[in-house]
């Protein structure tokens, strides 16, 4: 078994699932495996039309601060979060989606982005991901 990376994203903050992609495509880039379990408000972000909703998660003003950090980003060539997702579908990386947090907010499948879902599961399936892993973050 190769070396793997694990993320559960529980943030939906804008900066977070920045953060997370970032990692978990670094870590695809380097040869390894990855996957991310969304939960709770990272979940939220795989909302159809909500991956880049999240708000900032320090000196969000009101979405000033957040629109402040797009200007910025857009000016360095950082890549959109849309981006970065399909990358990391693209490269193989793994998409697992809590179903627990799924029945706690009411969610269904129909509105998330099934197409990048890989697997519908609990805390099982995170443990079962994070058993033989070389790296694991909390987000």
């Amino acid at each position: 078994m190769g070396e793997k990376t694990v993320i559960i994203l529980h943030s939906g903050d804008m900066d977070k699932v920045y953060s997370a992609l970032i990692i978990a495509n670094g870590a695809l880039a380097m040869g390894m495996e990855a996957s991310i379990y969304f939960t709770f408000w990272g979940l939220m972000r795989l909302k159809k039309g909500e991956l880049d909703k999240g708000p900032l998660s320090k000196m969000n003003m009101l979405g000033l601060g957040r629109q402040m950090i797009k200007q910025r980003m857009n000016k360095a060539n950082v890549a959109s979060l849309e981006r970065l997702m399909n990358d990391f579908k693209e490269l193989g990386g793994k998409i697992i989606a809590c179903e627990m947090t799924m029945e706690i907010m009411g969610l269904s499948k129909e509105e998330l982005r099934t197409d990048w879902i890989d697997e519908w599961g609990a805390v099982g399936s995170y443990i079962q991901e994070a058993r033989n892993a070389n790296v694991t973050l909390f987000i």
